[in-house]
């Protein structure tokens, strides 16, 4: 004879499925005979004009006004972008190996760390060199480029 398809996993499953309709038709008449004690309508939730929800209706006189042609859509062009001037920073090499062609550069404002590459360097740099840079996204982080010594 053959086993019974039906597994102790399978069935507890049924009954929680079972449980979760039952206390779903419990709240629905919970729910149903509240509305009959309480029957004030439906309850209203207004938002002011912060963003916050209150239940008293917002002040017209409060209303800020937006003409239509102020709201722009998508990205502007990028001849109409302003585009910011990148600033040189300034800091100091605080290690660089010529034979992996990459170091690090310490700034001198914050003492942040930033990674170097000898393909980013517009003169050559030694350690312990005080140098201007400009910071660009790497894939692991910001890289100095364009390294000039001071």
């Amino acid at each position: 004879m053959a086993k019974s398809q039906v597994t102790f996993n399978k069935i507890e499953k049924e009954k929680k499925r079972l449980k979760k309709r039952e206390e779903k038709q419990k709240r629905k008449e919970a729910r149903r005979a509240e509305a009959k004690e309480n029957p004030q309508g439906i309850q209203f939730a207004y938002v002011d004009f912060n963003g916050n929800l209150t239940d008293t209706p917002p002040d017209p006189a409060m209303r800020e006004k937006v003409e239509a042609e102020s709201i722009e859509l998508g990205i502007p062009k990028k001849e109409d972008r302003i585009e910011e001037e990148p600033v040189a920073k300034e800091g100091k090499v605080s290690f660089f190996d010529h034979s992996k062609g990459f170091g690090f550069i310490i700034d001198s404002v914050n003492q942040e760390k930033y990674f170097v590459h000898i393909s980013g360097t517009l003169e050559p740099i030694e350690e312990n060199d005080k140098v201007t840079y400009e910071l660009e996204r790497g894939q692991k982080g910001m890289n100095a480029v364009k390294v000039k010594k001071i």
